[in-house]
């Protein structure tokens, strides 16, 4: 049975004030470092190393980021979201688990950065640890299959990502307290994370079905940096990567953490 107590819904919130940082930061270094940028996901955690206390801001993403990784993890085991067993169902609850393991990985750069001494953590290649893994996979009997599956799995993503940002059915997890802002912050920031998991979901695509190779995957920050050249394109994703910071930051404050009743083991939503 998951751990519904008060002390794993807090550790829910530092996860989302853990995601509130990352693509804040994202957002705000695409706009004004281009250097910074350049290193991808690297430059996103050397930029918050940078900052006054970012050692210390680095060690609570690294829990935080686990916290939400494993929160999503809850989705496919247990329907915490109470998604359903449906295709669509499935659909949702498989993404949530996509999640995780992203923001496992993304746990995991934040602490090569949190423990290293200086600011030059994580070195080598901005996404390095994405491409050996994916190495890896290429390697193996139809991982070429297997990345590309995965690509089309992000495009998928994608285009739930945009119909959320357009309908606001993620409304329906938030408490009526939230700010009125709330709706335009998530609908911003739903869209522009479209964008950047086509550009994730391509790259996938290409390296497996396309013979690209695995150089050619992106991670988050890669994403971000290569609509660089895109003029109006990524000016308005980094704006909307910063408005999806602002509105994690709500979340981590209003959202509406499900539980499973203990007796029934249905899901359902505290209110």
């Amino acid at each position: 049975m998951v751990d519904k107590s008060e002390k794993f819904n807090w550790l829910v919130r530092v996860g989302y004030f853990s995601r509130a940082i990352l693509y804040f930061v994202l957002g705000l270094i695409a706009l004004t470092s281009a250097s910074k940028i350049q290193e991808g996901t690297n430059g996103i955690f050397r930029a918050i190393k940078d900052y006054p206390a970012g050692t210390a801001i680095l060690w609570i993403m690294v829990i935080g980021l686990i916290a939400y990784a494993l929160f999503r993890f809850c989705s496919p085991v247990f329907d915490i979201e109470n998604n359903g067993s449906d295709s669509k169902g499935w659909a949702k609850r498989i993404g949530h688990a996509g999640s995780g393991i992203a923001h496992l990985a993304l746990a995991y750069s934040a602490y090569k950065f949190a423990s290293s001494s200086g600011s030059s953590g994580g070195s080598g290649g901005s996404g390095g640890g994405a491409q050996e893994a994916a190495s890896g996979v290429l390697s193996m009997e139809f991982g070429g299959v297997v990345l590309g599956l995965l690509g089309i799995a992000l495009f998928v993503a994608a285009i739930f990502q945009a119909k959320k940002g357009i309908s606001g059915e993620f409304m329906n997890r938030i408490s009526g307290r939230a700010p009125s802002a709330t709706r335009w912050l998530g609908g911003a920031g739903y869209l522009a994370r479209a964008v950047v998991y086509t550009v994730i979901g391509w790259s996938l695509f290409k390296a497996g079905f396309m013979s690209g190779g695995a150089e050619q995957i992106k991670t988050l920050g890669d994403a971000v940096s290569s609509l660089a050249g895109e003029g109006f394109v990524f000016t308005l994703t980094a704006i909307g990567l910063m408005l999806f910071g602002l509105f994690s930051l709500v979340l981590a404050r209003y959202r509406i953490i499900p539980e499973l009743d203990s007796s029934a083991g249905v899901p359902k939503f505290r209110a």
